[in-house]
């Protein structure tokens, strides 16, 4: 029961929100993955649901609400999420929500939705969606809550008041992931704050679930297919087991800092400054034009994550493409 250090700013700003009763009915928080979003939202709507919240704002956690909402059986706190993961959030997901809307809260306090992620609603859903928005009812809150805030549509972006969560300085980062007890060996250096892009959580994922020798290791397979030494369709095979969305991200990093090292950008600013001497091997001989095409094809692999795509023929693609742009040395 407390806010993240970096979200202090966020939290003063819901907390006025309470205090001067003018809590807005449609709420948007971005930012990037990592960020503690949920975790921001949560908090928000356990302070709303609080009979007696502290001053500080957050919610008491001993009052009847609150158990209610430790047992998750409280009936005004509604969450609305892609019934399966990696699935859109469909549209009757949204008729019975507004079906719910109709009737009003049963406690005496608010009745808050959250709707995550947001950008996982499908045209439908969204289109249904927009009635809530449009027609709110009494004392009733909509967080929604997205990292990709250009994939929701204009006219659900236009009825919601934003709340933007920014990364913290490296300091508050480096502390941060110390207090949880990680690793010392990643706290004292810049990689996997570069690597993440400042973002906490995804930080303590990636020492508590070891995930930094996987990249270690796909970076390696990577560079040797841009070698000749392995052949990509058979990387494809074991890449298309992996968290697709974890190595697109961090293929774009790689190509990005071939781009940097190519027009001799300082080391320190590289996503990956541990790799910088295979990077700038690499740069040494690469048709920047021809990698500019590549890296357009990250970006739409990237925006195909969410379709039927077949992850395993999208990674062949992808290193067979690779594998021929380092053929084709100057």
């Amino acid at each position: 029961m407390s806010i993240l250090p970096w979200q202090h700013r966020n939290w003063d700003l819901l907390s006025d929100y309470r205090r001067q009763d003018r809590v807005p009915q449609a709420l948007l928080i971005t930012g990037n993955a990592g960020l503690g979003k949920r975790h921001l939202a949560n908090q928000f709507a356990f302070s709303l649901l609080c009979h007696e919240p502290q001053n500080n704002g957050l919610y008491c956690g001993h009052c009847h609400a609150c158990f209610l909402l430790k047992a998750e059986t409280h009936p005004d706190f509604i969450q609305l999420n892609p019934e399966e993961l990696g699935k859109a959030i469909v549209i009757d997901q949204v008729r019975h929500l507004i079906t719910r809307l109709t009737l009003k809260p049963q406690l005496d306090s608010y009745r808050v939705i959250i709707v995550y992620p947001a950008d996982r609603m499908n045209k439908s859903a969204a289109n249904a969606f927009l009635k809530c928005l449009e027609e709110p009812t009494a004392r009733t809150v909509i967080i929604l809550i997205t990292e990709k805030m250009g994939q929701l549509p204009a006219t659900i972006l236009s009825r919601c008041q934003k709340l933007a969560i920014s990364i913290p300085s490296k300091k508050i980062f480096l502390t941060w992931l110390a207090e949880q007890n990680t690793n010392v060996a990643y706290n004292s250096n810049d990689e996997l704050y570069n690597l993440t892009q400042g973002s906490p959580l995804l930080a303590l994922d990636y020492v508590s679930n070891n995930t930094m020798a996987l990249r270690n290791e796909c970076f390696n397979s990577w560079l040797n297919i841009a070698k000749m030494n392995q052949h990509p369709i058979i990387i494809a095979e074991h890449w298309h087991k992996q968290s697709a969305t974890l190595l697109l991200f961090w293929i774009t990093t790689w190509v990005i800092d071939i781009i940097k090292c190519y027009y001799q950008i300082k080391p320190d600013w590289l996503y990956n400054p541990d790799l910088k001497e295979p990077l700038q091997a690499i740069a040494l001989h690469i048709k920047i034009k021809k990698l500019y095409q590549f890296y357009d094809l990250i970006l739409l692999s990237r925006q195909q994550l969410n379709t039927q795509i077949n992850k395993q023929n999208m990674f062949e693609e992808i290193l067979i493409n690779w594998f021929e742009l380092n053929a084709d040395k100057i």
